[in-house]
């Protein structure tokens, strides 16, 4: 038989523990800690990407002045040429150095007044063509449009947060400029 003291001993320790808060904050930390980094990295991601396209429609606006200038015309700029002048411009956020293939640009020329058809370059998540680099050539007065793409890669949708509108967690960013060449 237990004594009595030993039984008040147990009571009181008992006592103390629940009454024992030191430690419960850590606790709590850690039961919101993996919500509150997801949602914390999700905001972050969303943010990058969201700055990323504006980077990219402002990079494009700035490469498809130089056609609607007539300069792309006059040093008849390649495709290559003119992926390289955009890189330049995007390359603060854009890994193109080198890896210009990540671009993908696609520009039409459209006779005047003629209505304007645009397909949506995703198809089940793959991006798909067809793609042309047409310069508008001398004394045109053909409606140009530009449209640049770049898969940009997403690293938080695998905590169940998901932006990607393309197949391997990648976004397409897109970009359009579109203007009247004068001639």
């Amino acid at each position: 038989m237990p004594s009595p003291a030993s039984t008040a001993s147990v009571k009181n320790a008992l006592r103390r523990f629940r009454r024992n808060r030191r430690g419960s904050v850590a606790v709590e930390f850690a039961f919101i800690a993996p919500i509150f980094f997801a949602l914390l990295f999700a905001i972050i991601e969303t943010g990058i990407v969201f700055f990323a396209g504006q980077v990219l429609v402002t990079g494009t606006q700035d490469s498809a002045r130089l056609m609607f200038t007539h300069q792309a015309q006059d040093t008849a700029m390649t495709e290559t040429q003119f992926k390289t002048d955009l890189c330049s411009r995007i390359a603060a956020l854009f890994n193109c150095t080198g890896h210009l293939t990540d671009l993908i640009v696609d520009v039409k020329l459209f006779a005047p007044g003629a209505s304007i058809s645009l397909t949506d370059p995703i198809v089940s998540g793959n991006l798909v063509g067809p793609f042309a680099y047409q310069l508008p050539p001398p004394a045109s007065t053909s409606t140009v449009v530009v449209r640049v793409f770049y898969k940009w890669p997403l690293f938080v949708t695998g905590l169940g947060y998901n932006i990607a509108n393309l197949n391997g967690s990648q976004r397409l960013l897109a970009a359009t400029a579109a203007f009247h060449v004068e001639p």
